[in-house]
């Protein structure tokens, strides 16, 4: 089944993406929840007349979150969590915790679902890497530290 996806769905695509999908996925989730439309001849032409005129925005868009991405390109962050006596963290750091230093320290608004980290959960002291997604083309990644506090 061919849908177009109406917003960024994880590991299927990002808005505006005509994907293939199985039916059930997309009969069952992708169209009742407003992540896609169905497919057709003409959905797929007003979809292609809507990429032409959004051409010059989508520019203009990837253009500013360059700017941004250039701010971030050497940034070291450092991140403070509670731990034992042998640096295993209570709890985890997570992506909120990231975007919020990023903010902090650069000014540059991140929303925390534009932050990815590689590791499943950080639990330990050391330092890692987390990728931040500005546009689909656009993606920066930063070195951070957690450190004992």
């Amino acid at each position: 089944m061919e849908v177009i996806l109406k917003q960024d769905v994880s590991n299927i695509g990002d808005k505006g993406d005509i994907v293939t999908v199985k039916n059930g996925y997309g009969r069952n989730f992708l169209i009742p929840k407003g992540y896609a439309l169905l497919a057709t001849k003409i959905a797929k032409k007003v979809h292609e007349e809507n990429i032409k005129q959004r051409a010059h925005k989508e520019e203009k868009i990837k253009d500013e979150a360059a700017n941004a991405a250039k701010k971030l390109e050497d940034l070291t962050l450092t991140i403070g969590a509670k731990t034992s006596s042998k640096g295993k963290i209570f709890g985890s750091v997570n992506t909120i915790q990231i975007a919020d230093a990023i903010t902090s320290k650069t000014g540059v608004e991140i929303d925390r679902k534009n932050v990815s980290i590689k590791e499943d959960s950080i639990k330990d002291v050391g330092t890692y890497t987390a990728t931040v997604k500005f546009h689909k083309e656009v993606k920066v990644d930063i070195t951070f530290e957690v450190i004992s506090e």
